[in-house]
């Protein structure tokens, strides 16, 4: 697969330390992280919370180990905060990102999120925004994007359950309400699922504006047992609704398939919110490798 390509394959940093529950991998040391990431066969990660903040370390240990940073997580408020403090941060992030040679920003708009939230995420709970609150949200991605786009970057939007932007549905108004231009997704394969949505629908239907990829499987039963009960969003990384791909029942050789048709070219990224007590992240990191490989040769 991906045969004339610029491919690269990573995995995030989420599955040796949670950076939301700072109680899971409390343990394990940044350069245990990416020292088991470089030993596991990836090209690269995301950046997480214990990595330094100073880019001119954090690059010198990424280069110890021949990878690279791939992207990083962005949080915007469009809906809830003025558009300037949003660009003023933004800015910084890509500061940031552009010195340890990242060219994807991954961007998910938080207003009224339920991440810390004890309620569920499933059901009435679920966080919408209105009609004006929408045209606040594109426009902002908008403007952020053309910010994005003269220095370099694609900013890729990140649908994520417990958000504004959580559906297919939701997924498809904003990109409609988009300029494509400056506004690309951050497809991930675990969200759409665990959201209810065909994540191989999801991947043909948006194949056009796809410019970075996160790969999470979902465990069947863990996942109908969190809607049953109505989990957090905490609720379902703590009982193991999330795992790498090939461990749960999202079909990846045809995603992947669909992925390799399309115009698509750029990270692979493995990201599998796991307690790293139960689910060594050395031992997940090297089956994941091993299964993409298998599937893509790559």
């Amino acid at each position: 697969m991906f045969e004339n390509k610029e491919m690269k394959v990573g995995i995030a940093p989420i599955g040796w330390s949670n950076d939301d529950m700072p109680e899971l991998g409390a343990d394990r040391t940044f350069e245990q992280c990416i020292s088991e990431i470089a030993l596991a066969g990836f090209d690269g990660t995301e950046v997480g919370g214990k990595f330094p903040h100073d880019p001119v370390q954090l690059r010198e240990a990424m280069e110890l180990r021949e990878i690279e940073i791939a992207s990083q997580w962005f949080s915007s408020f469009l809906i809830s905060t003025p558009y300037e403090e949003n660009e003023r941060a933004f800015v910084e992030k890509l500061d940031f990102l552009e010195s340890v040679g990242a060219k994807r920003v991954n961007i998910c708009e938080l207003t009224n999120c339920l991440f810390a939230s004890e309620k569920s995420m499933f059901g009435r709970n679920k966080p919408l925004a209105n009609d004006e609150e929408w045209e606040w949200l594109c426009k902002g991605l908008n403007k952020l994007g053309e910010i994005a786009t003269k220095r370099g970057f694609k900013l890729c939007y990140h649908h994520h359950m417990a958000t504004v932007v959580q559906t297919i549905a939701e997924t498809k108004r904003l990109l409609e309400n988009t300029d494509p231009r400056y506004v690309h997704l951050c497809f991930d394969s675990g969200h759409f699922a665990l959201a209810g949505e065909d994540p191989l629908k999801a991947a043909e239907l948006f194949s056009d504006r796809i410019a970075h990829v996160h790969l999470k499987d979902i465990r069947k039963a863990e996942m109908e047992e969190a809607v049953q009960e109505g989990f957090r969003f905490r609720g379902t990384v703590l009982t193991g609704c999330f795992t790498i791909p090939g461990d749960g029942f999202i079909d990846f050789p045809r995603l992947l398939q669909i992925l390799d048709k399309s115009a698509y070219q750029g990270w692979l990224l493995i990201e599998a919110e796991q307690n790293p007590d139960l689910a060594n992240p050395l031992e997940y990191a090297m089956k994941a490798r091993a299964y993409i490989r298998a599937i893509t040769g790559i």
